[in-house]
């Protein structure tokens, strides 16, 4: 088990829940609108929220964004030892830095005292862009740069005794980023944030994103996640979430159950699938909920959720946990189905 880190409010690691992170698309210094996408994605169920330091003014406008928020901000430093410690002198309440082209041991050692000082978390790592030259002519491109890497920038800093530290390992391919991080877990107790880097734009960003980031998160590993998505960042923490509900981190939400149908469907069974996945995306109560095509598998999936239909041409059964089942005719079935889902959401 990894050890405990704060990160603002939170704890990550060490068993706490998985925390859903996102990154800010906005240039930091205009805070208006940085604020807006802030709001929207903690209102998505985004826990952490990473924004860029490009200059002065993005370090400066930190101070006013933590009281524009509730979510904890990391600030993303690179090259600026200088920009560095002015963001975490604005509040930030974890810094991303790499301590490879900050700019010397020196300069790292001024941003480790500032962060002592300051009692917040630093996050380091390696991407397949950023493994350090030596590691890169032993190993290449693999597992092993990309982890000795990451460590070098973890010793760096425990030589000036910053241990608030949660590490990253990325990388575009996920063969590589699960084999990556497979071998950090093993090589350290330091909480992970989890990702694959440059994953691309909104369906090959999902697919890649749950195939790693799923799988690693199955063998226990992983204690922050980041669906990297081009374009809108909300998008990626609805994946995020529905990652951590397909992996079973998350149970409290309804899980819509529906057959691919086939020719044995004679009604709308897949019109009403999507309708009950509108109805309820924002439910936070655990539920499974079963749209079946048929009468083959489609009675005994129904009878197992807490709430399931399946039907023919001329009728559906609605099933509840515990009850009885009800025969409707097939013209009738939507809106029964729909009434009795939202009265086990209200209930």
């Amino acid at each position: 088990m990894t050890r405990k880190v704060n990160v603002g409010s939170l704890l990550i690691g060490g068993g706490e829940r998985v925390k859903i992170q996102s990154m800010c698309t906005v240039k930091t210094s205009r805070t208006e609108e940085v604020a807006a996408q802030m709001a929207a994605l903690e209102g998505a169920g985004c826990d952490i929220i990473r924004v860029s330091v490009l200059d002065e003014e993005d370090a400066a406008a930190i101070k006013t964004l933590k009281k524009l928020t509730n979510m904890p901000i990391v600030a993303d430093i690179h090259f600026s030892a200088k920009l560095a410690v002015a963001a975490i002198e604005a509040g930030c309440d974890k810094v991303r830095i790499n301590p490879g082209n900050i700019g010397g041991e020196e300069q790292v050692k001024l941003v480790a005292d500032c962060i002592k000082s300051h009692g917040i978390s630093v996050r380091v790592g390696s991407n397949t862009g950023s493994i350090e030259r030596e590691f890169l002519q032993k190993y290449g491109v693999s597992e092993f740069s990309l982890v000795e890497s990451a460590l070098k920038s973890v010793g760096l800093l425990e030589k000036y005794s910053v241990n608030d530290i949660v590490i990253s390992v990325k990388a575009s391919s996920v063969p590589l980023t699960y084999r990556a991080y497979k071998f950090l877990a093993s090589r350290t107790n330091y909480p992970l944030h989890v990702g694959v880097t440059e994953a691309g734009t909104y369906e090959s960003a999902v697919i890649k994103s749950s195939a790693a980031i799923g799988a690693l998160l199955l063998d226990g590993i992983g204690d922050t996640i980041r669906v990297s998505i081009t374009g809108d960042p909300v998008r990626e923490v609805y994946a995020a979430k529905k990652i951590l509900q397909a992996v079973g981190l998350d149970k409290n939400f309804a899980d819509v159950i529906s057959c691919p149908t086939c020719g044995r469907c004679m009604w709308d069974s897949s019109g009403l699938a999507e309708k009950v996945a509108e109805l309820v995306k924002d439910c936070k109560k655990p539920l499974k909920i079963a749209v079946m095509g048929c009468v083959v598998n489609g009675p005994g999936e129904a009878a197992e959720a807490d709430i399931g239909i399946a039907g023919s041409k001329e009728y559906c059964v609605i099933f509840k946990k515990g009850g009885d089942a009800r025969r409707i005719p097939a013209a009738d079935a939507e809106r029964e189905f729909l009434k009795e889902i939202k009265s086990l959401i209200d209930d």
